[in-house]
């Protein structure tokens, strides 16, 4: 296991950049491979179903701001299952107007491999500026379940993003080929004022699983007429792609319906019961 652990504090920020392989060891699921940089971090992995690996990043510094570099590169080799979250929701502080911080993540699914992406939401205060660019890559027999949540500000402290500049885009790629791209983009106020955007909402959520077919479809929608989301919430299937996007000036609901979504999946699609991170307890 390769573990390069220099930091980078200059005035264009932090570079930080972690790289996790995760492969079948011994019938189980192992971190094979780690390569770090930087304050970007993984706690010791945990097992609580014995065979998928538990996986919890960190981010010591608490926040991102103007001019950090974060990189993320996950690698499930054939086989291989992997959980992962975060102990905590990103912020994204203000910001000076020449100084953007970026945040890339590279989530790579092997031949009859998953993984599970799950983390806590992105939290952009007001005068941030901040590029965020997901890429998903899934192999025949490769399967993904991941959400993203934004929160444009802090509604429970009356605090609007009221200016800054975010861009946030998601590409998924299955057999080698572009399905979906998902794109989110606000200049100042915008995307949260406009009718097509988050009409006065706070939050944006996106639930994404890949490739699933109609029958998951058919499960999940029944899922949200029982439930009765109180916001805004969509649910299409597009080229094998299952996504369910929600608004919402709250984060606890949307983790609720997601939840949700994603044991129904765990278990009917996975063909494994719903194992929450006991991160998410505490």
């Amino acid at each position: 296991m390769n573990n390069i652990s220099s930091a980078q504090n200059s005035q264009s920020g932090w570079l930080a950049e972690l790289e996790l392989d995760y492969a079948v060891r011994r019938e189980k699921t192992c971190l094979v491979r780690k390569k770090q940089r930087g304050p970007l971090t993984l706690q010791r992995p945990f097992y609580p179903e014995n065979d998928t690996c538990h996986s919890y990043l960190l981010h010591p510094p608490g926040g991102v701001v103007g001019g950090d570099t974060l990189d993320i590169k996950v690698r499930a080799e054939t086989g291989s299952h992997c959980l992962i979250t975060t102990p905590g929701a990103t912020k994204f502080y203000r910001s000076k107007t020449d100084l953007v911080s970026t945040q890339s993540q590279k989530i790579s699914v092997c031949e009859d491999a998953i993984v599970e992406w799950l983390p806590q939401q992105n939290i952009f205060f007001p005068e941030a500026q901040s590029n965020l660019s997901t890429q998903i890559n899934i192999a025949p027999g490769g399967k993904f379940i991941g959400w993203e949540v934004h929160c444009f500000g802090r509604p429970a402290n009356s605090e609007i993003f009221h200016s800054g500049n975010i861009s946030s885009r998601t590409e998924i790629n299955i057999d080698g080929q572009l399905r979906l791209v998902e794109q989110l983009c606000t200049e100042d106020s915008s995307l949260i004022h406009s009718p097509s955007g988050l009409r006065g909402m706070a939050m944006q959520g996106s639930l994404i699983a890949a490739p699933c077919n109609q029958q998951q479809r058919d499960q999940l929608e029944r899922i949200l007429h029982s439930h009765q989301y109180p916001d805004p919430i969509g649910l299409t299937l597009v080229d094998d792609i299952l996504v369910v996007r929600v608004l919402g000036n709250q984060i606890e609901p949307i983790l609720e319906i997601f939840t949700q979504l994603w044991t129904e999946l765990r278990t009917e699609w996975l063909h494994k019961p719903a194992c929450s991170p006991r991160i998410w307890a505490t």
